[in-house]
Order: structure tokens, then sequence, then C-alpha cells
């Protein structure tokens, strides 16, 4: 009977985790596409993923705030139509031709997501037995994968096609490159009308279903403030990995099509195919990783997948040819865990702050609006999108000392560390 119950309701939450996926990886796409068509460098290109994922930042505690006063239906119903209407924002933006308005669209969008993730992560885990919590968090972060690998392709297709090439641009006149520009622009039009309109019908959905009630844990002494959570040793830790590692996964994912066009010579409609496998690696990599951890630690398993990358990261940047192409896949592998194990890690035994740890880790979200500048900036002055490869070489090297002993859970005024307590 309980299942009954919960089986639409998981079914509705979980395609939340497609949705956000999918609208992230479209930035990709986007990246290159409105590089050309607004004849940007890489670093103003880099503004989508600043206008994405500052929003993060911005929304993480009123996203907390709108579910705690009017509940988890009501966050994910605002955070869907929130979604839906930057979506919409794609039409005018195209038609007037303006950066800027793409960029608020892109904002606006990400604010969506940023309610939605706040809602469904914890509303997906506690929907059911509370001993299997874990594998249902899992199952449906693994949707989030399988938008990365499907996004690629679809977007591809329907943004990339229309493409005209430098020499053909620089063969028209004046006003001949201008419509050629703005019919490439359009072509964002039909799948961002498409994703809102999808947006709207899984909204009516969301307001027609009756949604269980979380299980609130009792007992449960309110926190002082967010700067008192900071406090605990290992949760600042985890900010700044998170911080990072989602620069990092930003860089990787959305300057892949400009990174192999360069270090490969493909074209982007080839890009977006090796792309998909990235995304394809990404969801292997955490069914792989989930598995692992059942008989190694997870800090060690991060702090050997952020070693691996390092070293990806140093062929990313050295390497030549389709060996850089699969490179990178291989660093999405890697990449796979680091998300979630971070999280757990940061707000593992914080109790009373538990609620603000998270609200600062999603904040930390934040990395991936600044860092994919300086790799833009690296990239634009040394003439070699490679070279910007010097960042997430960096990233996962944090990631690394994270995953070695940032991790670790310090208690009391003299921090002696939990275990040499018990």
């Amino acid at each position: 009977m309980t299942k009954n119950k919960t089986l639409f309701p998981f079914i509705l939450i979980t395609s939340l985790f497609f949705l956000w996926g999918f609208a992230h990886n479209l930035d990709p796409i986007l990246i290159p596409h409105l590089k050309k068509s607004f004849t940007l460098t890489t670093v103003q290109a880099t503004l989508v993923d600043s206008a994405v994922f500052i929003a993060y930042f911005v929304m993480a505690l009123p996203a907390g705030f709108i579910m705690k006063k009017y509940g988890y239906k009501t966050g994910i119903i605002t955070g869907l139509l929130i979604f839906a209407f930057g979506s919409y924002l794609f039409i005018p933006a195209a038609n007037t031709q303006q950066y800027t308005f793409f960029l608020v669209a892109l904002f606006i969008i990400a604010c969506g997501l940023t309610i939605l993730e706040t809602a469904a992560n914890p509303y997906a885990s506690s929907l059911g037995d509370p001993a299997t919590s874990t594998q249902r968090l899992n199952f449906a972060q693994s949707f989030n994968g399988l938008a990365a690998t499907l996004a690629p392709i679809i977007g591809g297709r329907i943004i990339l096609t229309k493409g005209y090439t430098p020499a053909q641009l620089s063969a028209m006149t004046e006003e001949g490159r201008k419509l050629a520009l703005a019919a490439e622009a359009s072509s964002v039009k039909t799948p961002y009308f498409i994703l809102g309109s999808v947006l709207v019908f899984i909204a009516i959905l969301f307001a027609f279903t009756r949604l269980p009630r979380i299980q609130q844990h009792e007992g449960h002494a309110a926190s002082k403030n967010i700067f008192h959570a900071l406090k605990h040793r290992h949760l600042a830790w985890g900010v700044a990995a998170q911080f990072f590692y989602v620069g990092a996964q930003v860089c990787v994912f959305s300057l892949f099509i400009l990174y192999a066009t360069k270090s490969a010579r493909l074209t982007e409609v080839q890009t977006t195919y090796y792309l998909s496998l990235c995304g394809a690696a990404f969801l292997i990599g955490r069914f792989i990783g989930t598995f692992l951890m059942r008989y190694y630690s997870s800090a060690v398993l991060l702090a050997v997948y952020a070693g691996i990358n390092i070293l990806l990261s140093a062929i990313a940047i050295f390497g030549h040819g389709m060996i850089t192409v699969y490179t990178v896949i291989g660093i999405c592998f890697f990449m796979s865990i680091m998300f979630p194990t971070i999280f757990a890690l940061g707000i593992k035994d914080l109790k009373a702050d538990t609620e603000f740890g998270s609200s600062l880790i999603i904040m930390s979200i934040v990395g991936g609006a600044v860092l994919p500048r300086a790799f833009g900036y690296i990239s634009d002055v040394t003439g070699n999108i490679q070279n910007g490869y010097v960042v997430p070489l960096v990233c996962f090297a944090v990631v690394a000392l994270f995953g070695l002993k940032g991790h670790r859970v310090k208690v009391g005024p003299e921090n002696v560390p939990v275990s040499t307590i018990l």
C-alpha cells in the first residue's frame, strides 16, 4: 500500500533530476553557438556559466526558506514554473539578438533549478524506507547522468546544424553576415520552447498529485546561525572542495566543444557525439564508484579519483590529437562520484548544523560561475585553450586534499578527532 502511494510521486521527483541535468548539459552547446553568433572571446562566452551558477549562490538560502515555509510541493511547482519562464525567454532573446538577454534567461532558469535541487535531493531520499534512502537518491541521480548523455546529441542536432563556417561568413556582406548569424541564434527557440512546455505540463502533474509528507526528525535542536556551522572544520573544507569541484566540472563539460575543436580538430557537430560519451562515462562512473564504495572508504576513493584526474588534466594540457578527447572522457568518468561524496562527507555529524551546512555546500556551487572565467582568461591570454586545463588541475588537487585529510570530523574546543574519543 505504501509503495503504491509513493511510486508515482517518486517517478515525478526522479523526472526533475533528468530535467535539470538536460538543461545544464545544453549549456556546452550554447557556449560555442553564442560565441560564434555574437563574435565573443572565450572568456566572454563563459558568462553563460557565470549566469547559471551565480544563481545557486543567490538562491540557495531563499530556496530553503520557500521549502520550510510553504512545503516541498509548493517549492517544486515554483521551481518548475520559474524554470519554464526562463526557457520561454529564449524566444524573445533570439528575436532581439541581445547576448545579455540570453544571460538573463539562463539566470532565471538556474534560479528555478536551485529551488528544484534544494527540494528534490532530500525529498527523493526521504520518500520511502529510511534504510534504502541512499539507494533511492543514487537511482534518482543516475537520471542526471542519462540527461548528460542525451542532451549533447539532441541539442547538437537541433542547435548546431545550421552553422556557417568562418570562410562562408567572411565571404558575405556585412548585412548578409548579420542575417546569417541571426538565423543561427534563432535555432535555440525550438528546443527551449519544447523544454518550457514540458516543464509546465509536469508542474500541472505535481499540482494534482498528492505528495506524501517527509517525516521530520524530532528532538533536533536548532542551529545558532550559518556562521556557527562553519566552525566545523570538515564542513569548511567541504564547502571549499565543492566550490573547486563544481568549477572543474563546468570547465570540463561546458568548454568541451571549444576545446575539442582546437585540440583534435573536430567539427562542432562531431564534438557533440564525444560530449555525449563524456556524459555516458560520467553515468557509468557513478555506478562503478557506488559499487566500489562497498569495499573502499569513500574518502580514499575520492582522493584516488582526484589524483588520477590531476594526471589526466596534465595530459589534456600537453597532449595532441584525439588522445586529448579520450583524456577528457576519462576525466568525466573519475569526476562522477565527487559531488555526492563531497556533499556527504561535508555534512557528516553536523547534527543541529546540518541544514545550514547543506545550504552552504549548495551555495558553493557558485564555483561553476567563477572558475570557467579563469579557464577562459588563460585560454585567451595564451592563445591556446588547452592551457586552460591548469584550472581543473588545481581544482582536483584541492579535492584530493579534502579526500586525504580535510574530510576528517573534529569536535570540541581542543579539536580532538572523533575517532580518538570513541
